[in-house]
């Protein structure tokens, strides 16, 4: 007897036409019964978008190859392990290639402002410094203790060793008068036809 070729070790018998049928109807019915299952574990497992339907190709494939050694009620458990198995070599290739699912990273939207709106926000700061500049300084002191800096009003007056009714008094007319300023500013700069 001639010694068995390598294929001849590994090569299978060929299942029988009724033990076809009834391995593709298991097949059948195990996909369509952990189909969904399998799918959203592997995206829970990390596996990317791009790569999840190939994925759960695998996993099925993996179980159709072993589906004599396979107990009818441990399906979903050994799906449950070879989809563990499965999403682990897929994230090892994601690395490998250096790709990052895009749905896993926080879609953060670029914060800083414009160059439209750092021209305008500097404009600001310029009229808001002229406006205080122009306030008597007993004023402009407490205003910008309170306004600018957000202290309180009893601790604007303690750092001016004032009292806090004094404090109190010249805040309030430190505000209308910055009101009123803003307001010309305004108006002046609606009339040049620069204002909204």
């Amino acid at each position: 007897m001639a010694n068995p070729t390598l294929a001849d070790v590994y090569r299978r018998p060929a299942p029988a036409p009724a033990q076809d049928a009834v391995r593709g109807d298991r097949t059948r019915a195990l996909l369509d019964a952990h189909f969904v299952f399998v799918w959203r574990l592997l995206r829970r497992l990390g596996v990317p978008k791009s790569d999840v339907d190939d994925a759960v190709q695998r996993v099925f494939i993996v179980a159709s190859r072993k589906l004599e050694s396979i107990p009818e009620p441990s399906e979903r458990s050994f799906l449950f392990g070879t989809a563990l198995r499965v999403a682990s070599s897929f994230r090892r290739t994601a690395r490998r290639r250096n790709e990052v699912d895009s749905e896993l990273v926080p879609s953060v939207a670029d914060e800083s402002p414009s160059a439209d709106e750092t021209v305008a926000r500097r404009q600001g700061v310029e009229i808001l410094d002229r406006i205080i500049a122009a306030m008597p300084e007993d004023l402009r002191i407490v205003f910008v203790l309170c306004e600018i800096e957000e202290l309180g009003v009893s601790e604007a007056a303690a750092l001016q060793q004032i009292p806090t009714g004094t404090a109190a008094s010249r805040l309030r007319r430190a505000r209308k008068e910055f009101e009123e300023a803003a307001k010309r500013v305004w108006l002046k700069t609606k009339r040049r036809g620069a204002g909204p």
